[in-house]
């Protein structure tokens, strides 16, 4: 027979059965892991969140830097920082406004060398929320505050085009290139250039590009102002004009029979290499220059004294070509062609030598030349129809007559002075685009440096 447990051994056989049902019961689990879990999921969803926050912001930064420091860039002016914050603005970002600042720069490094690009740069600062749960205190204080702080930057090139110039004024200072009136001009395919300010009133010459170094107020169809000077593109030809070997200079005292001293000319005349002439020339009547070629052809050298067409007409015979060179010291003398005549205005119709000492000049004026050298051109004293550049450094140049190719020539027109001044109704003609023309005419036409494409190179 069995003895009956005692009841401490019933009281123990229940603990140790309560213990192995506990053991197996896991009812209540998951609420004691999503206790100890639940600030780490929420730090970390509050964290991507805010991450995401902080993506689409730095985003909607970085386009509106593009399209900024683009802007800043394509402006190319003194105002360029202003140009980019006003673009910033368009898209919600301005500067010192919501804890945004926008900073540009002109002198920015280029990624390829140089400090020559244009960069823009958009901070900004956004509170932060949920990611504190697990410990992330921003970078930066903002009244007291963790914050969390946004950079974006950009980058871009601005690509210069080297354009050639027809018209260049060399001055400056003050208004180097001006027009009054001038409806006819047609510089079209071609570019003037004012080392200065420009100012049309009246035409825009009908150039293609209108540029100033300093403000261009209505010259040229596309117009560019605060462009880099071009430098004087043909002083160094100046060597090529031959020693002065004049022991006097006679002067021009009256037109006609009256004229004393100094060379007459009238008729065909035959010029090779290099001819020096001392004093005014006058012609007599009309004159043929026949030269052995029209690619070297002739450099006539008049020292210190003009060339008086008086009526007639000085032309190139057809393959012929030749460049009036005025040199000499400064003083009272004129040094550029005239007309004296009281009658019909005389013509001076040359095509320039595509090489030899002057290639593709029609008339040069000695740089050293400081006096007696400005030219008011009417048109009738004499009528210009030039093929070529006419080079006058020094000069201040009032062209208020119509401008013509010559007879013989390429269609080449490129003038080079210290100021120019286009009245009226002159018409200077129009020319092939890119210099094509001048090219035929072997001169090597001066150009500047505008802004091409801008390119964002960060």
């Amino acid at each position: 027979m069995l003895s009956k447990p005692s009841r401490p051994r019933i009281i123990f056989a229940k603990f140790v059965c309560g213990i192995v049902r506990l053991r197996a019961d896991q009812h209540g689990n998951i609420a004691v892991m999503m206790a100890l879990l639940l600030p780490v999921i929420t730090g970390g969803l509050g964290l991507g969140f805010e991450a995401t926050n902080w993506y689409l912001q730095t985003r909607a930064m970085q386009n509106a830097a593009d399209a900024a420091v683009i802007a800043a860039a394509t402006n190319a002016g003194s105002n360029y920082d202003v140009e980019a914050k006003a673009v910033t603005a368009q898209y919600g970002f301005v500067d010192g406004t919501n804890n945004v600042t926008v900073t540009a720069s002109n002198s920015a490094a280029c990624p390829a060398g140089g400090n020559t690009c244009y960069s823009v740069t958009i901070t900004s600062v956004v509170p932060l929320y949920l990611s504190q749960v697990i410990g992330y205190n921003g970078d930066t204080t903002l009244n007291g505050a963790k914050e969390k702080s946004l950079i974006s930057a950009a980058i871009a090139q601005q690509a210069t085009v080297q354009q050639p110039i027809c018209l260049l004024a060399l001055s400056q200072t003050a208004q180097g290139l001006r027009t009054n009136g001038a409806p006819n001009s047609n510089f079209s395919g071609c570019t003037v250039m004012s080392n200065s300010a420009a100012t049309c009133n009246g035409s825009n010459l009908n150039a293609t590009f209108g540029i100033a170094h300093g403000t261009n107020n209505g010259c040229g169809n596309i117009q560019d102002s605060y462009i880099p000077i071009v430098t004087d593109p043909y002083y160094a030809l100046h060597t090529n004009i031959p020693s002065n070997t004049c022991s006097s200079y006679p002067q021009l005292t009256k037109h006609g029979s009256n004229w004393s001293g100094g060379t007459s000319w009238s008729g065909s005349q035959s010029l090779n290499g290099t001819v020096q002439m001392c004093g005014d020339v006058q012609l007599t009547g009309d004159v043929v220059i026949n030269t052995p070629d029209n690619s070297t052809g002739a450099t006539l050298v008049i020292e210190n004294g003009q060339l008086d067409l008086n009526g007639h007409t000085l032309r190139t015979a057809n393959g012929s070509a030749v460049t009036l060179v005025f040199s000499g010291t400064s003083g009272s003398y004129a040094h550029y062609p005239t007309d004296n005549s009281s009658g019909q205005g005389g013509v001076l119709d040359i095509q320039a030598p595509s090489g030899g000492l002057f290639p593709g000049f029609a008339i040069y004026q000695d740089p050293a030349l400081t006096t007696g050298v400005d030219v008011t051109y009417k048109g009738n004293n004499p009528t210009w129809k030039i093929s070529g550049g006419v080079y006058l450094p020094n000069a201040n140049v009032q062209i208020s007559g119509n401008v013509s190719q010559s007879t013989n020539g390429a269609d080449c027109f490129v003038m080079v002075a210290s100021t120019v001044l286009i009245n009226g109704t002159s018409n200077i003609y129009q020319q092939t685009p890119s210099g094509a023309g001048c090219n035929l005419a072997g001169l090597n036409m001066p150009t500047a440096t505008i802004p091409g494409r801008t390119q964002l190179v960060y």
